[in-house]
């Protein structure tokens, strides 16, 4: 299992339109056979900061999934929101194999 984790720089005056780019993320991902852990919005502290994190079987499906995502119109149209929006600022993507008990 891979968990890909993804911190955004997201404008803090538009983080109703972040939140609304996340709630179309997430049946996405899990349309493509991922699992999605959620998106984070700030709270305290840095108020231009949010996460999300979502696991798939593999690396490979993953990148399965990227593929397949941009062929989708409603993956394609969860984009275009963002660029419309501007409400991401910047993002950087890491991945993390996760350990359980």
């Amino acid at each position: 299992m891979v968990t890909c984790y993804l911190r955004y720089i997201v404008d803090p005056y538009k983080l109703k339109e972040f939140e609304h780019y996340g709630k179309l993320w997430i049946p996405l991902v899990e349309k493509f056979g991922g699992q999605h852990h959620g998106y984070f919005l700030p709270s305290e502290g840095a108020n231009n900061v949010a996460l999300a994190m979502f696991s798939f079987p593999s690396l490979a499906a993953y990148e399965q999934y990227r593929c397949d995502s941009m062929q989708d119109a409603d993956c394609q149209a969860a984009f275009r929101y963002a660029e419309d929006t501007r409400c991401i600022l910047s993002y950087e993507r890491s991945f993390f194999r996760p350990v359980f008990s």
